[in-house]
């Protein structure tokens, strides 16, 4: 059987060759590019993201990203997002004052933390949500971050024609979003590949499940 193809999409922001390798390892046929047909054809779709809000969303525009994205979910194909890469799926992040408009596939906005020690720099733990497929065999392990913003609330409820979504949360001065997995679209706000074995293991997982 052959690997599945993941296309990591480069915008020009992210740790791009890090997550190649680590998808490699994880069992993944994989690309970086920000070729669209590439992207749209892949059997699954990473978008990263370090940096501000506001730059990874315009690096993301200009290759298209937004609508990628939004096609691919429209057809019920996976999509991850890492970092910035998850922050940019909601509909607004608020940095210095000044709101950008994400991709709008969640309701939510990003915002700083509530913290004592910003960034939030180093390993933590999470809660991770019931049933969750990315954290199977990994629910008690603590993962790498490196952010300032976050998710604070989770706006989107689930209903009798949609599941809800499961949410994951961790803790840094206040709790935070810190993996959503959402039919096809599933995120992080930790860096799974700088996460040692367990960030591997949840790779793997969502390799497996494409």
């Amino acid at each position: 059987m052959s690997s599945p193809s993941v296309v990591v999409l480069d915008h020009g922001s992210g740790n791009l060759r890090s997550a190649e390798r680590a998808l490699a390892r994880a069992g993944a046929s994989t690309t970086v590019t920000g070729d669209v047909d590439a992207a749209m054809a892949a059997d699954g779709l990473v978008v990263p993201g370090v940096g501000a809000f506001a730059a990874c969303m315009a690096g993301l525009t200009e290759v298209g990203g937004p609508q990628v994205i939004d096609r691919r979910l429209a057809g019920g194909r996976p999509v991850l997002g890492i970092c910035v890469g998850m922050q940019v799926l909601f509909e607004t992040g608020l940095e210095h004052g000044a709101h950008t408009e994400g991709c709008g596939e969640w309701p939510g906005v990003v915002e700083r933390l509530k913290a004592p020690v910003l960034p939030h720099m180093g390993w933590n733990t999470v809660r991770a949500a019931p049933g969750s497929t990315l954290f199977d065999g990994v629910e008690g392990e603590r993962f790498y971050f490196v952010h300032s913003y976050a998710v604070r609330h989770w706006e989107l409820p689930g209903s009798e024609r949609l599941p809800a979504a499961k949410v994951t949360w961790a803790e840094h001065g206040e709790p935070f979003v810190a993996a959503v997995e959402n039919g096809p679209l599933s995120a992080t706000q930790f860096h799974p590949e700088k996460s040692g074995d367990a960030g591997a293991a949840l790779l793997r997982n969502w390799v497996l499940s494409l």
